[in-house]
């Protein structure tokens, strides 16, 4: 007898910009302040070191374990991957005593898209 179970496949999101390609057309307020966030958040060296080493990491998922040497103290390491949390650039999941982190999928190519069309047009 085998306790093996079949899992169904899950599609892979959708991509769901937040806002229009900068050179599409003028952001709405609302648009304009879900991408203001994102970048707001990636503003930060600290920050923008925390959200590429985890996007680099192997599986595209890594523990805090493994990224906290960014040259800050652990409390503050935490506050920074709360903002990107917050803004919806990273999501976690907890394992035992340990956070895992990994890129929103749809992120990066939300911010491509944002971007792209402005360098298409240049």
């Amino acid at each position: 007898m085998s306790n093996v179970k079949v899992l169904p496949l899950v599609e892979p999101e959708a991509v769901v910009p937040c806002c229009p390609p900068l050179n599409e057309r003028p952001m709405s307020a609302d648009e304009a302040e879900a991408a203001a966030k994102m970048f707001k958040a990636l503003g930060d060296p600290v920050r923008l070191r925390l959200f590429s080493a985890v996007a680099s990491h192997e599986g595209g998922e890594a523990c805090v374990c493994d990224i906290s040497d960014v040259g800050v103290s652990q409390p503050t390491v935490s506050h920074h991957l709360k903002k990107l949390k917050e803004a919806g650039l990273l999501s976690s999941e907890r394992r035992g005593t340990w956070v895992y982190y990994r890129v929103e999928p749809s992120v990066i190519a939300a911010m491509g898209a944002l971007l792209a069309g402005a360098a298409k047009a240049a």
